[in-house]
């Protein structure tokens, strides 16, 4: 892996040529569950890019928030940080089906999670997956 996002698979279909990429709930909340730094570690693996949140992975993350304990905590800074990315919708409603359907529909360029049965599919729908490697670090699965 290069840390180029073209070399590691990732077309370049956002804004200025920039990738667009998905984030899951699990990626949204790996602040506080993994410590990781989500979106400089973004910035270090793909420089610049998009990132796009859809509407069921909003409203899972306002459904953990209602808890209690660290779960709740993670989901309520996964929140915090999806306003930092595009609220986009999909015809899913059930979070890890609308991300597999912004890819199938071409709308994004990769998916960002730490759930593998969610990164299986979407490496079988042809896209890459990034994801938790090692303690605080993101890197790309290629499908």
């Amino acid at each position: 892996m290069t840390g180029d996002a073209r070399a590691d698979g990732l077309t370049r279909d956002g804004p200025d040529g920039a990738p667009v990429v998905a984030l899951d709930a699990s990626a949204l909340m790996a602040p506080v569950e993994a410590n990781l730094r989500l979106f400089e570690e973004l910035d270090r693996l793909l420089g610049a890019h998009e990132a796009v949140v859809p509407t069921a992975v909003v409203s899972e993350l306002d459904r953990l928030q209602g808890g209690n304990g660290e779960e709740a905590t993670a989901a309520s800074v996964g929140s915090d940080l999806a306003t930092r990315a595009e609220t986009v919708e999909t015809d899913e409603s059930y979070a890890d089906d609308a991300l597999v359907e912004l890819v199938t529909e071409g709308r994004v360029d990769g998916v960002v999670t730490n759930d593998r049965p969610l990164a299986n599919r979407v490496l079988e729908a042809g896209a890459p997956v990034i994801g938790l490697s090692g303690r605080n670090a993101l890197a790309i699965t290629e499908p």
